[in-house]
């Protein structure tokens, strides 16, 4: 039984080859693309709207050097969080569970600020690792736990998404096999059950847009340091 919770975050294949491309592929062709019109429909003008209005609020921090990475970060943020959402639907897989998807989005990523930093503004990149007045004394262990916080920074992205995740689709699992035991012995706690997986459903599409969001946030917070 305890097996079984946990089959939902293998990755898929089929004849023995992994179906987690198509996954990861599958997003991008259900967003809708702009018509050659003038007109555009509701759709296209709420998703022009959400990106126009995200983004703004994502490069305003950033100076103009910073605004280069507008593109990026707003297609990572739409495709997480499509991607977040796919996955609560019934027998669907979440790539965004499996730990090696987000760190393979998290390392380049932070790599390249921390990199863009370095070139363009190398003593203000390094003096991030000490704070201004420091006592000579702290100065070694200081720069050795800023380094270590700072290496800490793209583990931290990737564990955050994936655990949030999977606790969300562990409890749902839970309460769904909870409501089925309990429905024939009894059908009253099993309905208050219900009304409680309700709930959670509810509080999981949050946590999917949210995680989305703080993960592409925290990244910009890093570029910001380094811009």
């Amino acid at each position: 039984m305890m097996a079984s919770f946990f089959d939902q975050f293998a990755s898929p294949s089929l004849l023995g080859i992994p179906l987690i491309a198509i996954a990861i592929a599958l997003p991008w062709l259900l967003f809708p693309t702009p018509p050659s019109r003038w007109i555009n429909n509701r759709l296209i003008t709420v998703q022009t709207w959400f990106i126009n209005r995200f983004t703004n609020q994502l490069m305003m921090p950033l100076n103009v050097g910073g605004h280069k990475w507008a593109l990026i970060l707003a297609s990572l943020m739409v495709f997480l969080i499509t991607i977040n959402m796919l996955g609560l639907l019934p027998y669907t897989f979440t790539p965004t569970t499996q730990l090696s998807l987000n760190m393979g989005f998290a390392v380049p990523l932070w790599l390249a600020t921390v990199i863009i930093g370095m070139r363009n503004q190398p003593t203000v990149a390094l003096g991030h690792l000490l704070p201004e007045g420091t006592p000579i004394p702290l100065i070694p262990v200081l720069i050795i736990i800023e380094t270590i916080s700072l290496f800490i920074r793209p583990l931290a992205l990737g564990v955050r998404l994936t655990a949030n995740l999977t606790a969300g689709h562990l409890l749902i699992q839970l309460i769904a096999t909870a409501v089925f035991v309990l429905l024939p012995m009894m059908p009253t706690v099993a309905i208050l059950t219900a009304a409680v997986l309700f709930l959670l459903t509810l509080l999981e599409v949050a946590v999917a847009m949210i995680q989305a969001y703080v993960f592409v946030l925290l990244l910009s917070l890093y570029l910001q340091e380094n811009v």
